[in-house]
C-alpha cells in the first residue's frame, strides 16, 4: 500500500563517489555534515554494491532495476534497448514525470527507432530519447555541455565570455606565470579553477533541483538530481581546490603482491595511461586532496538543498535517495579510474530517508544486509504504491528494511559485470569485442570472479579485507571455488528475459491448451 505520509521522490546519485569519503562511513577529516545528517534521519546501508563498476551500464541497472546482462546496456554510449523499461517510464505510465537535473549517462536506441518509424521530435520520441526523463537540465559532464544544457549560456550571463567557457574557465587554471592552463591534466589540478564557487558544475546543478522544487510547490513530483563529481576532471573552484590537505586523505591502499602476482586481464589494464599515471605517489598526492575537496563541494551544495526542503515543508512527504554510481580508485591496487571488481569501486554510499511514520524506529541506523542498484526501481514503485513490475524488475524494495518488517530471508551475495571490449586492454590481450567479459559474485566472506578464457580471481574478505592476495589459482582453494562458480552460475540463470508478459498473464495462459483448441498427445 502506498504510504499516505509519502508523495515525492528526491533520487540524488553522485558521479564516483566512494563509500569511505563520508564523515558518517568512517572519514576521518571529510566535514559532510549534511549527508551525515541524511544518514542520522534515515538508514545508512553499509554494504550496498553496483551492478557494475562503470558508469553507463550501473546507471542503466539503477534505472531499470536489471542486471547489465539483463539490460544488455554493457559499456559507456551503449544504447539501452528500446524495449527495456525505465523508472521515468513506469512513473509516466502512471500519470507522473521523472525530472532529471545533471547527468544521466543515457544513449537512446536510435537505430530501433528508426526501424521503428519513431520521430525523434515525436513525444514518444523524446521520451525514449531521453530514457523516460523529463530533462530540466541534463548535463553529463566530462566534455562541453551541449544544447541539452543551459550551463553555457548560464557561464557566459554571469562574466564567463568565451566560445567554450566551460574549457576554459570551469577546467581551466592561471598558472604561476598567468597562462592559462588545462584541469585534464593531473599536473595543474592543484591550481583554482578560474570560477567561482557559486558559478561550479556542482552549484549550477543545485541550482536547477531548488528552482524546481520551489517551482512545484505543493504538486507532487519526482526529481532525479545527479552530480557529476566528484568524477574528473578532478580540478576544483576555490577554496576547495586546497581545503584538504594530503595528510587529511585516506592512504593509497595496494601491496607489492599485486604487481608480483597480476591477473592477465589486470596485467593489460596497468598498461593503460591513466593507471601508470595512477602508480605514481606525485600522482596520489596531486589528486586525493582535491577529489576530497570536491566531495566537500557537493555536501555544502546539499545543505543548501536541504534548507529548501525544510522551507517547503518537503521532509514530510519525501522519500530520499542518495547513493553513487561506483568508486574511484585513486591510486589503490596500483589503478586508477573505475571498472574492476575490488569493494573499493563496487561499494558504494546508500542512504535512504523514509518520510512514513512506520520508518521511526530505524532513524539513524545502520543496515549490514546486502543492497544492490537494481533495488532503487522497486523501493520507488513500492513507496508510490506502483506495479512492482516483477516480471522485469530483479531488485527488491527496501522499504521492509526501513520500516521494521523485512523478511528472515534476505540476499546473502550481490554481483557485478564487466565488459572491457572497448578498452585499450583488449587489444594489448588481442581479444575480440565478444571475448571480453566477467562476473564477481560477493557473499560476506568470499568473492569470486570469473574471467571468459582466464584464471579466475578469489578473495578471503575475512582475511584479507584489502583484496591484497588473489587465491584463484591456489590448489588448496579449489572447492571453494567451485562452490562460488555454481552460485554465480545460479544468479545467471534466474535472470529474467521473459519481459514481454506479466506473471498474471502467465498465470492466465499456463494450461489453457485445450481452451485454445489446441490439442496434442491425446489417446
Amino acid at each position: 500500500m502506498p504510504s499516505a505520509h509519502l508523495r515525492n521522490v528526491l533520487f540524488i546519485m553522485c558521479d564516483q563517489l566512494r563509500f569511505d569519503h563520508l564523515g558518517c562511513n568512517g572519514h576521518p577529516y571529510l566535514r559532510t555534515r549534511n549527508i551525515d545528517w541524511l544518514a542520522s534521519r534515515g538508514v545508512n546501508f553499509r554494504n550496498a554494491f553496483v551492478q557494475s563498476g562503470v558508469c553507463g551500464p550501473s546507471r542503466m541497472s539503477f534505472y531499470t532495476g536489471r542486471y547489465a546482462s539483463s539490460h544488455g546496456a554493457t559499456w559507456n554510449s551503449v544504447p539501452l534497448p528500446i524495449g527495456e523499461l525505465t523508472l521515468g517510464e513506469y512513473l509516466h505510465d502512471s500519470g507522473r514525470m521523472l525530472a532529471l537535473a545533471g547527468k544521466t549517462h543515457w544513449r537512446a536506441d536510435t537505430a530501433a527507432m528508426r526501424r521503428l518509424s519513431i520521430e525523434g521530435d515525436s513525444a514518444l520520441g523524446r521520451m525514449l530519447g531521453a530514457g523516460g526523463f523529463v530533462e530540466i537540465d541534463r548535463y553529463d559532464g566530462h566534455v562541453e555541455p551541449g544544447k541539452e544544457s543551459g550551463y553555457a549560456d548560464y557561464l557566459r550571463a554571469h562574466g564567463y565570455d568565451s566560445a567554450n567557457p566551460w574549457n576554459d574557465f570551469v577546467t581551466s587554471a592561471l598558472d604561476e606565470h598567468g597562462e592559462r592552463v588545462s584541469g585534464h591534466r593531473l599536473r595543474n589540478i592543484h591550481l583554482p579553477a578560474r570560477i567561482a564557487k557559486e558559478h561550479s558544475e556542482t552549484a549550477y546543478i543545485t541550482d536547477t533541483a531548488i528552482d524546481f522544487l520551489n517551482a512545484r510547490g505543493d504538486e507532487p513530483w519526482a526529481l532525479h538530481l545527479s552530480y557529476i563529481k566528484p568524477h574528473w576532471p578532478y580540478i576544483a573552484p576555490a577554496p576547495y581546490h586546497a581545503m584538504y590537505t594530503l595528510d587529511q586523505c585516506l592512504p593509497v591502499s595496494r601491496h607489492p603482491d599485486e604487481l608480483a602476482h597480476q591477473h592477465p586481464v589486470l596485467a593489460a589494464y596497468r598498461q593503460q595511461e591513466e593507471n601508470i599515471n595512477f602508480m605514481r605517489d606525485e600522482v596520489i598526492a596531486q589528486v586525493r586532496p582535491r577529489y576530497t575537496g570536491l566531495v566537500q563541494e557537493i555536501d555544502d551544495q546539499l545543505g543548501r538543498l536541504w534548507e529548501t526542503m525544510e522551507k517547503l515543508g518537503r521532509w514530510k512527504d519525501t522519500l530520499v535517495i542518495f547513493t553513487s554510481d561506483h568508486g574511484d580508485f585513486l591510486g589503490d591496487h596500483w589503478l586508477g579510474e573505475k571498472e574492476h571488481f575490488y569493494d573499493t569501486v563496487q561499494r558504494v554510499p546508500y542512504l535512504l530517508y523514509d518520510p512514513d511514520p512506520a520508518a521511526d524506529a530505524r532513524r539513524g541506523t545502520r543496515e549490514e544486509r546486502f543492497v544492490e542498484a537494481i533495488d532503487t526501481v522497486p523501493t520507488v514503485l513500492e513507496a508510490l504504491g506502483l506495479l512492482r513490475r516483477e516480471e522485469r524488475v530483479e531488485g527488491c524494495s527496501l522499504l521492509p528494511l526501513t520500516r521494521g518488517d523485512a523478511p528472515e530471508a534476505w540476499r546473502d551475495a550481490v554481483f557485478s559485470e564487466l565488459d572491457y571490449t572497448f578498452r585499450p586492454a583488449r587489444l594489448i590481450l588481442g581479444r575480440g569485442p565478444n571475448e571480453c567479459k566477467a562476473w564477481m559474485v560477493r557473499t560476506a566472506e568470499w568473492k569470486y570472479v570469473y574471467w571468459l578464457d582466464y584464471p579466475p580471481q578469489l578473495f578471503d574478505l575475512r582475511n584479507d579485507a584489502h583484496e591484497f592476495f588473489d587465491l584463484g589459482s591456489v590448489p588448496q582453494f579449489a572447492s571453494t571455488r567451485a562452490v562460488l562458480h555454481d552460485r554465480l552460475c545460479e544468479w545467471f540463470a534466474r535472470q529474467k528475459r521473459r519481459t514481454t508478459l506479466d506473471y498474471q498473464q502467465v498465470q492466465a495462459r499456463t494450461g489453457t491448451d485445450k481452451k485454445e483448441g489446441i490439442f496434442y498427445g491425446v489417446w
